[in-house]
C-alpha cells in the first residue's frame, strides 16, 4: 500500500530509543524526510546509522531536551518545515499521589505535557500555511485505563489527549489532523525500569513481574514498538485524512472499554 508519504517531512522526538525511534524508522520506509531529536546525540546518532541502512533516508540530528521550552523552540527550528510532527516524551517515574512531592509533578507535566503544547504551537502555522499536517501524540492505555502506580503519567497525558482533541477540532478545516496513540505494555526501556521498580518493592522477581504484565493482554504478550509504528506511519499517511480526534489503543485488548 503506497501511504504517499514520499518527500513528506517529519520531526519525530524521543527518537533515539523504543518508540520514537520504530515511529522514525516506519516513517523513514515511507520515504519520509527526517529530523529526529534526543537528549544524547551518541544515542541518536546509533539509531540515525539503523534507519540509514534499512532506508536510505539520512536523519537530520537535534541534541535537545523536550523538557526544556527554549530547547524545543531551538529543535523546531533547526528541523525545518514539518509535515508531520510525532510528539514522544519520556515517562515519569511510578509511584503513588503522595509519593510525589510538587517539584516532581512540575517535572512530569514538563516532560510530557508542555512539550507537546510546545512543539504544535509551533509547527501549527506552518501547517495551515501549507493545508496540511499530521499532529500524532505518542501516549499510554492508562489515558484509557488508568494505571494504578502511574498518577502521574495517567493526569498529564490525559491532558494531552484533551489537548489533541482542541487541536483537531480546530484545525480540521486546514486539512490537519490530530491523534494519540495509546500504547500498552511494550517491549521498550521504559517497560524494563518500571518492571525493575515493580519488583524492588515486592516479592517477585523482575521476570515474574515481565510475565505479569504480558499476561494482562488478551494477545498475552507484550507489544513491540514496530507494531505501534506501523500505525503512526498510517495516520500520517495521506490514506488516513480523515481520521483525527481518536485515541487509539494499540495494546493487544488490555483496555476493556467498548469505545
Amino acid at each position: 500500500m503506497d501511504l504517499g508519504l514520499k518527500g513528506r517531512r517529519a520531526l519525530v522526538t524521543g527518537a533515539s530509543a523504543g518508540l520514537g525511534a520504530a515511529a522514525a524508522m516506519a516513517l523513514a520506509a515511507e520515504g519520509v524526510e527526517l529530523a529526529i531529536c534526543s537528549r544524547s546525540l551518541k544515542r541518536l546518532g546509533i539509531a540515525a546509522e539503523k534507519i540509514y541502512k534499512a532506508t536510505g533516508i539520512q536523519a537530520r540530528l537535534l541534541e535537545g531536551d523536550i523538557s526544556k521550552e527554549d530547547d524545543v523552540h531551538r529543535v523546531v527550528a533547526e528541523a525545518g518545515e514539518v509535515d508531520i510532527l510525532i510528539s514522544n516524551g519520556g515517562g515519569p517515574p511510578p509511584g503513588q499521589l503522595t509519593e510525589h512531592d510538587a517539584a516532581k509533578w512540575q517535572e512530569a507535566a514538563n516532560l510530557v505535557l508542555r512539550p507537546a503544547i510546545t512543539l504544535t504551537r509551533d509547527v501549527i502555522d506552518g501547517m495551515v500555511e501549507r493545508k496540511w499536517g499530521r499532529l500524532i501524540y505518542i501516549t499510554s492505555v492508562g489515558v484509557l485505563q488508568p494505571i494504578d502506580n502511574l498518577i502521574l503519567s495517567n493526569t498529564y497525558r490525559a491532558g494531552v489527549t484533551g489537548f489533541c482533541k482542541t487541536v483537531s477540532n480546530n484545525y480540521a478545516k486546514y486539512g490537519i489532523t490530530a491523534n494519540c496513540v495509546c500504547p500498552g505494555y511494550t517491549a521498550t526501556e521504559r517497560l524494563e525500569n518500571l518492571a525493575k521498580d515493580q519488583a524492588a518493592k515486592s516479592d517477585q522477581t523482575y521476570q515474574q513481574v515481565m510475565k505479569q504484565f504480558a499476561s494482562l493482554s488478551p494477545a498475552g504478550r507484550v507489544g513491540k514498538p514496530e507494531e505501534l509504528a506501523a500505525l503512526i506511519a498510517f495516520l500520517a499517511s495521506e490514506r488516513a485524512a480523515y481520521i483525527t480526534g481518536t485515541s487509539i489503543p494499540i495494546d493487544g485488548g488490555l483496555a476493556k472499554a467498548l469505545i
